[in-house]
């Protein structure tokens, strides 16, 4: 068998595959990516399983549920993980890990690199990490949304090689190949822009949550930080057989040349704004100069509330997207600053405090 290059691997398995009629778990197409995952193994391919379906999996337990309101989604996740991860470590004979999640966990950056530590110790140990987004416990504030996109940033985490995304499609097509009979395969993609948006459609599955959309969302975020990335048909046993022969089943993305830098990664893909300051014009000297910060006499407004450390937004007056970054202050003392801008105490104030942003804590928008 061919010795692949990939060192580490996620794979993310959506809710069609896991639970194709929404009556509990089937093994009619996992057991076929069980097989590629202990074939991956054994070639020293370290594998993260990102495993939607909990929903799916558990709506059979709950049949006269008239409405699918959120509190009953949310007992049908509670009751369908435990069936699907009982599914998944019922096809190996090494042992698995469950790891679930909310963007919360993510963004914040003391338990990203909790996750990091957890997912590698792991790895370490021969464990097959299998991770899912929480959502029994996740709300509109802290969910992902889609396991694509939590994918993706699982990838990052984990500094994988390659993310593949299981779809019912072979791949990305120019146009709906549900809807156009000579909708085109398209191999590869060398990178991504909004004419490859145009191309994505609605979600084609009654079961799942994402659509084209959002795979190439994942794909964007995984492809920024070095990581190919594949979209390719989990339901087509040659999709792994010609994966295993180095053949690509369905639609690649090639990875950045220069990858962003894992933290500044973070900022831009993973860390969601809690605030945000605005600033007059573009302020480009200020955010790519030698000193690469925003002082407090250029802040025009502050808009939410943030702490020390919190993650914002700056932008234009014009309401331009500039940068995410780390803030140096509270929002409470930004306000102040930008509310008494012409008085005295506020000049000593702004002469007294550093930079409001530092260039270590800065991810320019449009230049990544």
């Amino acid at each position: 068998m061919q010795k692949l290059n990939w060192r580490r691997i996620v794979l993310k398995v959506g809710s069609a595959l896991i639970a194709p009629d929404q009556d509990g778990c089937r093994s009619r197409y996992l057991l076929t990516i069980a097989q590629f995952i202990v074939r991956c193994r054994s070639q020293g391919i370290e594998v993260i399983l990102v495993s939607s379906g909990s929903v799916a999996a558990g709506a059979h337990l709950f049949p006269t549920a008239q409405e699918r309101t959120v509190v009953m989604k949310k007992a049908m996740a509670a009751a369908g993980q435990t069936e699907m991860m009982a599914m998944w470590d019922r096809f190996f004979d090494f042992p698995s890990a469950q790891i679930l999640l909310t963007h919360g966990d993510l963004r914040d950056r003391e338990r990203y690199e909790s996750i990091r530590e957890t997912v590698f110790t792991l790895l370490d140990h021969g464990v097959l990490p299998i991770m899912n987004e929480n959502d029994t416990v996740t709300t509109d504030d802290l969910k992902v949304g889609d396991n694509d996109n939590l994918s993706a940033m699982v990838a990052a985490a984990a500094d994988a090689d390659a993310l593949m995304i299981f779809s019912d499609v072979d791949g990305l097509y120019d146009k709906n190949p549900n809807l156009h009979d000579d909708a085109v395969l398209l191999p590869e993609i060398k990178s991504i822009d909004d004419s490859i948006y145009a191309m994505a459609g609605c979600a084609t599955s009654a079961v799942g949550t994402g659509g084209m959309k959002t795979k190439i969302e994942a794909a964007e975020k995984a492809t920024s930080h070095g990581i190919t990335t594949y979209i390719i048909n989990g339901f087509k046993e040659q999709t792994f057989t010609k994966l295993l022969d180095g053949e690509n089943p369905g639609t690649i993305f090639l990875p950045y040349e220069k990858p962003m830098q894992e933290a500044i990664h973070w900022m831009t893909h993973t860390a969601s704004e809690q605030g945000e300051v605005v600033v007059a014009g573009s302020y480009d000297e200020s955010l790519e100069g030698e000193t690469g910060c925003i002082r407090g006499d250029e802040i025009v407004a502050v808009h939410g509330e943030f702490a020390v450390g919190d993650t914002i937004l700056v932008r234009s007056n014009d309401g331009t997207r500039l940068a995410k970054a780390t803030a140096n202050y509270s929002s409470c003392l930004l306000n102040f600053i930008a509310d008494n801008e012409q008085s005295e105490f506020s000049d000593k104030m702004q002469n007294s405090i550093g930079p409001v942003i530092s260039e270590k804590d800065i991810a320019l928008l449009e230049k990544s």
